[in-house]
C-alpha cells in the first residue's frame, strides 16, 4: 500500500534550500546519473573534501539524497521520492500561475463597452 504522505513547509524549505545552490544542483545531477562516492563527487570541484562533503550534508537533510558506507567510502545515491516533491511543488505553482494568466487573459479579452452597459 502506497501512502501520499504531505511534506511540511519545513520539508519544502529544507529542498529548496539544497536546490539554491549550484554545486548541490550539480551534485544531484551527477547521482541521479549514477551512485558515487563522495571523493569521486568531490574531483571536479576547485574546493576541499570536507566543503563537498558540507554540500552533500545539505542534500542529504533535504532528503534528496542518501549515503550508504561501503567499505571506507560513502556512496551518494539520488532519492527520487524527494526530487519528486520538489517536482509537485513546482507543479503546484505553475498551475497557480497558469490560472492566474488565463483570469488575466479572458479580463482582457472582455469588451469595456460591455461592462459599462452593465
Amino acid at each position: 500500500m502506497v501512502v501520499d504522505v504531505v511534506p511540511s513547509q519545513d520539508e519544502i524549505d529544507r529542498i529548496f534550500h539544497a536546490l539554491a545552490d549550484v554545486t548541490r544542483r550539480d551534485i544531484l545531477a551527477r547521482v541521479v546519473d549514477r551512485e558515487q562516492s563522495v571523493s569521486a563527487l568531490a574531483r571536479p570541484y576547485a574546493m576541499s573534501l570536507p566543503a563537498v562533503q558540507k554540500h552533500v550534508a545539505v542534500l542529504e537533510r533535504a532528503g534528496l539524497v542518501g549515503r550508504t558506507r561501503v567499505g571506507r567510502e560513502q556512496q551518494v545515491h539520488a532519492v527520487p521520492e524527494r526530487i519528486r516533491v520538489a517536482r509537485e511543488q513546482l507543479d503546484r505553482y505553475e498551475a497557480l500561475w497558469r490560472h492566474r494568466v488565463a483570469a488575466m487573459d479572458r479580463l482582457l479579452a472582455e469588451d469595456p463597452s460591455e461592462q459599462k452597459e452593465q
